[in-house]
C-alpha cells in the first residue's frame, strides 16, 4: 500500500542540516521526497516535525536461535530491533547448532522471514562448530545466503587457520569478521585487568588479549587482501593498529558498541553480572581512545553486540555468569543523550555510523533515504525523555547495566520496506 510520511524533519548526513520533507512510499520503495507530497490513495502518517532517518543497521546481534530460545528467538529479537529503530540486523553464528552449514543458514533466514519485523542478515562460521580446527564449507554457506564469516564468541586461535580462512573467504568475496581474543591471556577472566578487578580480587582480561589478535589478523589480511572487520573493538592498542592499517590503505574496518563508548571499568558499582560483557569494559583511557577513533573514522560503525541471557544466568556471580548485555532497544537514545547532546558527536555523525556507513562497508543497498531505495525508515522523537525500563523490552533479555538511566531520542515509528514494524505515534 501507499504511505506518506508527512511533516518529517529529514537529516542531511553530508551537511548536517535538517529540512522539512514528506516521503511517498509505494510497493516498498521510496517514490518521492519533497516539501509537500499528496496522494489521495495513500495512508498519511503525520510525524509532526520528528526526526526522520534511514532505518538503523546493526551488524552485530545474537538472536540465539537455534538452540537457546529461552534467551531469545529470531521473532523476539526482531521485535526488539524494530522497537529500537533497526530495520537491518546481522546475526552471529554462535548458536546450537552453530551456523556452520547451509541447512542452518536456510533455517535462520526462513524464521526471520516468518517474523517479518527486521531484515536479518546471517553470518556463517569460519570453523566447524567454532572449534577452530576445521574450516567450514564457505562456498556452500555463501550459496545458502551468508554475507560474511566469523567465529564471533571465540577468537580463532591458530594463525595458520585464520590465514587459510582469509584466503578462502577472499576468493568468494566474503568479508572476514573477527572476535579478537587470545585465550592464553584471556581465559578465566571476567572483567578488564584494571581498577575494578584489583579492587575485588577478580582475574582480569588484559587489553593485549584483544590487540594481539587485531595485529596478527591485520598482517594476515594485508598479505591476502581480504576485507577484515574487527568486532566490538575496546582497547586503545587495537584502535592504534586499525588506524595504522587504514593509513597504509588496507581494507580494514571496525565497530564499537554503545557500552564501550559510554562506560569504563571504574563505572562498575559492584560485582554484578549485569556489567559483565566480552570484551569487558576497559579503562577510561581506552574509552577516550574509542571516542577519538570513532570521530576520526578509524572506527567505522556502531554495533550493539545485543547478547540476551536469562535472568537466572545473570544472577550468578561475576566469574560464573555468561558474558553479554542487550542493546537493541536502548542504543540510539543512550548515544543521542550522552554523545550528541553533550557535543561529543554531531547528530549527523551518529546517524551516519548507524545507517549509511555500515551499508557502505558491507556493500548493502540500504542505509539511505533516497528515491528508488527500499523504504526503510525510522522516526525518532528527540524530545521524548524517559527511563530505561527492562520490563518493557520486547527482547526476552533484561540484562542491561543501563536500567534506570533517563535518556532522550526514542524511536517512535519503524518501517521496513514500507511496512510498519513498530509504532507508538
Amino acid at each position: 500500500m501507499k504511505r506518506i510520511i508527512k511533516n518529517g524533519h529529514l537529516l542531511d548526513l553530508q551537511t548536517g542540516t535538517i529540512n522539512k520533507r514528506d516521503i511517498l512510499i509505494d510497493n516498498g520503495m521510496i517514490q518521492t521526497i519533497a516539501e509537500n507530497v499528496t496522494d489521495p490513495e495513500a495512508e498519511v502518517i503525520d510525524v509532526a516535525g520528528k526526526l526522520v532517518v534511514p532505518g538503523l543497521i546493526d551488524m552485530h546481534v545474537h538472536f540465539r536461535e537455534p538452540g537457546f530460545e529461552r534467551k531469545e528467538t529470531i521473532a523476539t529479537g526482531s521485535a526488539a530491533a524494530a522497537k529500537g529503530g533497526f530495520t537491518t540486523v546481522a546475526c552471529m553464528p554462535n548458536t546450537r547448532p552453530v551456523i556452520d552449514s547451509p541447512e542452518t543458514v536456510r533455517q535462520v533466514l526462513s524464521r526471520a522471514q516468518e517474523a517479518g519485523l527486521a531484515r536479518v542478515l546471517v553470518y556463517g562460521a569460519i570453523t566447524v562448530r567454532e572449534l577452530g580446527q576445521e574450516l567450514t564449507d564457505m562456498e556452500g554457506l555463501k550459496e545458502a545466503g551468508v554475507f560474511a564469516v566469523t567465529d564471533d564468541g571465540v577468537g580463532v586461535q591458530s594463525s595458520r587457520m585464520m590465514k587459510e580462512a582469509m584466503r578462502r573467504a577472499h576468493s568468494l568475496g566474503l568479508p572476514v569478521v573477527a572476535h579478537c581474543e587470545d585465550d592464553t591471556l584471556a581465559k578465566g577472566g571476567s572483567v578488564h585487568q584494571g581498577v575494578f578487578a584489583a579492587k575485588h580480587g577478580l582475574k582480569g582480561i588484559p587489553s593485549e588479549a584483544e590487540a594481539i589478535h587485531v595485529g596478527r589478523d591485520i598482517l594476515l589480511a594485508e598479505d591476502i587482501g581480504v576485507h577484515y572487520h574487527v568486532c566490538h573493538i575496546s582497547a586503545e592498542q587495537s584502535v592504534r593498529l586499525v588506524r595504522e592499517a587504514k593509513q597504509r590503505g588496507q581494507k580494514v574496518t571496525a565497530e564499537v558498541t554503545p557500552h564501550h563508548l559510554l562506560l569504563c571499568d571504574e563505572d562498575i558499582p559492584e560485582p554484578n553480572a549485569m556489567w559483565k560483557m566480552n570484551p569487558p569494559l576497559r579503562s577510561e583511557q581506552d574509552r577516550q581512545a574509542l571516542i577519538e577513533g570513532l570521530k576520526d573514522g578509524t572506527i567505522d560503525i556502531i554495533a550493539t553486540d545485543h547478547a540476551p541471557h536469562t535472568s537466572e544466568e545473570k544472577a550468578w556471580d561475576m566469574e560464573k555468569a555468561p558474558f553479554g548485555i542487550v542493546g537493541l532497544e536502548t542504543a540510539f537514545p543512550l548515544l543521542y543523550t550522552h554523545l550528541v547532546e553533550k557535543g561529543v558527536l554531531t547528530l549527523a555523525e551518529l546517524v551516519d555510523k548507524m545507517t549509511r556507513k555500515p551499508a557502505e562497508i558491507f556493500g548493502l543497498q540500504y542505509g539511505e533515504l533516497a528515491v528508488g531505495k527500499p523504504a526503510d525508515v525510522t522516526v525518532i522523537d528527540l524530545e521524548a525523555e524517559r527511563e530505561i525500563d527492562p520490563t518493557t523490552f520486547k527482547s526476552l533479555g533484561r540484562n542491561t547495566p543501563f536500567a534506570g538511566w533517563k535518556v532522550k531520542g526514542w524511536p517512535v515509528l519503524t518501517l521496513l520496506e514500507g511496512e510498519i514494524t513498530w509504532r507508538e505515534i
